[in-house]
């Protein structure tokens, strides 16, 4: 049987299982622990920001536990660098630890980075342009194609192409997915828009009514011109009340609502639903 060497197991699948038998250049060697102050950063971390509630924590646990799982590190010179356990090492320092457990491997610079890519991207909420970035600089730096990583990260190539597309948002659209004020599924609606200022101001109306993304579709098909169906009579123009009347229920149900008028005391309200739950939202809303 053909042996797998896919990340998606884990980083087990790049340290090896036991130290034998893993990929090449996995070299594992005896180090039980090391000084707190000998190790550095991981510099493709793709991690930029850390819950300090979570570290503080982990940090409550590691003083009545200890460091249960040890950190992986590589030697560079006299001194060491970080590849997976940044959360923990960042917590054992608050905890006043002087050392910490550790596994020494001897890895290039591209397991490094796979490794720091398994971590996050596998085992912790990194968010969604976190991720994009870290794929991207594994791509620029190591030539890659997106089939590749994804095979060796064990995810579906879509979701690399998916991820690195949202780095082609403007920069403000990217800085509120980080904050978490619009979704993953936001920003895919985003990308779909051409024009910037209008993916601007989109996100921004997205924020501030706290529009879902089924509400963010529905808001985008309401305000998308429609064609005109066949009519026996010519409609009546509408006046700027009855437009603002009609605003005024777009907002208010979420969805795409539209005021025919046949006479100028006559016509319909004509309300749009896309799924099941959507109509009983309306109706819900219409019975209050």
């Amino acid at each position: 049987m053909e042996k797998k060497t896919r990340l998606g197991r884990g980083l087990d699948a790049l340290l090896g299982a036991s130290g034998n038998g893993g990929e090449a250049g996995a070299t594992t060697f005896a180090q039980p622990e090391l000084s707190v102050d000998s190790i550095d950063q991981n510099p493709h971390q793709a991690r930029k920001s850390f819950d300090e509630d979570e570290i503080a924590s982990m940090a409550d646990s590691i003083r009545s536990n200890g460091v249960l799982q040890p950190l992986v590190v590589r030697q560079i010179g006299q001194r060491y660098q970080l590849i997976a356990g940044e959360r923990r090492l960042r917590a054992a320092r608050l905890a006043g630890l002087n050392s910490v457990p550790v596994r020494v491997v001897d890895f290039n610079d591209q397991q490094v980075m796979e490794a720091s890519l398994v971590e996050n991207v596998q085992r912790t909420d990194l968010n969604p342009i976190e991720k994009a970035q870290g794929f991207k600089d594994y791509l620029e730096r190591f030539h890659v194609t997106h089939d590749e990583l994804a095979r060796r990260l064990g995810l579906a190539r879509v979701t690399i192409t998916n991820l690195v597309g949202l780095l082609e948002l403007p920069q403000e659209i990217q800085d509120e997915v980080r904050r978490g004020q619009i979704t993953m599924g936001h920003a895919k609606i985003l990308k779909g828009i051409t024009d910037p200022a209008r993916q601007r101001a989109l996100c921004k109306e997205i924020i501030a009514r706290g529009l879902s993304v089924h509400g963010t579709e529905a808001h985008l098909k309401q305000a998308a011109p429609q064609e005109p169906g066949p009519a026996t009579h010519p409609p009546f123009e509408k006046t700027a009340h009855v437009q603002g009347i009609e605003d005024e229920l777009r907002q208010r149900l979420a969805t795409r609502v539209e005021i025919r008028l046949r006479a100028k005391d006559r016509g319909q309200i004509v309300l749009n639903f896309e799924s099941n739950d959507d109509f009983e939202r309306l109706v819900e809303t219409l019975r209050k």
